[in-house]
């Protein structure tokens, strides 16, 4: 099984090395594209195209508290859902990716919704490969919990107390494929809960690194690892959506890819920089820093995406 690594997500000290890479001091297009073609480029595959949407079948992995499931799900509500009748959503930030197209024109499609969630208290222990994600996905298929969907995203979320191979090692999450049935291949993708294991890593700007650029780390309007995992599951939403197969919109090793967030990382708002994450909105009762409204009254924390018209990183507004 080829594995996607999501190498940029959401790691400021990597920003601090990508960033100025192919860029010149007079540029003001900050991103860790190579400067040469100075795009992501399209590799000719198959994208998430279905019109009327892409489902998303969710394991909850371990121990997940009310608060945290119901901060997620409404994550996911908000693709459909403006919040505010004014201001940046979570549905305008998506329009973005939305605007990736395949070889037959056809764009990625322009919104993505939550269709069915299960639980599984630990059936496989507190400590899992990358292939047991597979297998979970995989056996949730072919017992018929979940449908086969070739347009959807078979995700798996895994609670703070669980260690996932490579997970807090250079990585935030991933998303891969695998085959089901003998012929139909669909997409599946881990986050993790960085509360206990990395939350400098993770949920940047939420917690501060472990090395790095100085300064506070913000107040997480739904918790410093629910941010934190909002973050990196709209991260690969966009990646999986747009290059499901390794075949998409990508630069650099099919295995490694830099991807529509991931060529902007450590980028939530105008005028970022390593160590700084941009101007971004803050509640005056919370404090909570954030960029985007959802579903619910709640408010989110979106990174930026790579725009295939301008060329250039951009931040929801």
């Amino acid at each position: 099984m080829s594995t996607m690594f999501l190498r940029s997500l959401l790691l400021p000290l990597m920003a601090l090395a990508t960033w100025s890479h192919g860029m010149s001091r007079g540029q003001q297009r900050p991103s860790s594209l190579d400067a040469a073609s100075n795009t992501l480029q399209y590799h000719g595959g198959p994208l998430l195209t279905k019109p009327n949407g892409i489902n998303v079948y969710l394991i909850w992995y371990g121990g997940f508290s009310l608060k945290d499931r119901n901060s997620i799900t409404d994550f996911f509500a908000s693709f459909a859902s403006p919040g505010r009748r004014q201001g940046p959503s979570v549905s305008t930030w998506w329009r973005t990716i939305s605007t990736y197209k395949d070889k037959t024109g056809k764009p990625v499609s322009d919104t993505v919704r939550l269709v069915k969630q299960v639980g599984d208290v630990y059936s496989s222990g507190k400590t899992l490969k990358r292939a047991q994600l597979a297998n979970f996905v995989k056996s949730k298929i072919e017992s018929k919990i979940f449908p086969l969907d070739p347009n959807g995203i078979y995700l798996v979320l895994t609670a703070k107390d669980v260690t996932v191979e490579r997970f807090c090692m250079g990585s935030c999450g991933f998303h891969d494929s695998i085959l089901v049935g003998g012929s139909t291949r669909v997409v599946f993708a881990h986050v993790g809960d960085p509360t206990v294991q990395c939350p400098g890593l993770c949920a940047w700007p939420y917690a501060l690194p472990a090395y790095g650029p100085p300064g506070p780390a913000l107040v997480a309007p739904n918790g410093i690892g629910t941010d934190g995992m909002i973050i990196n599951i709209a991260t690969l939403l966009a990646g999986a959506t747009t290059n499901p197969f390794k075949t998409g919109y990508f630069q650099g090793d099919a295995l490694a890819p830099l991807e529509a967030v991931t060529a902007c990382p450590g980028i939530f708002g105008a005028g970022a920089y390593p160590g700084y994450p941009g101007a971004l909105l803050v509640d005056k009762m919370s404090k909570a820093s954030y960029n985007a409204y959802g579903a619910n009254g709640r408010k989110f924390l979106l990174p930026a995406t790579w725009d295939l018209i301008r060329l250039n990183c951009k931040v929801i507004t």
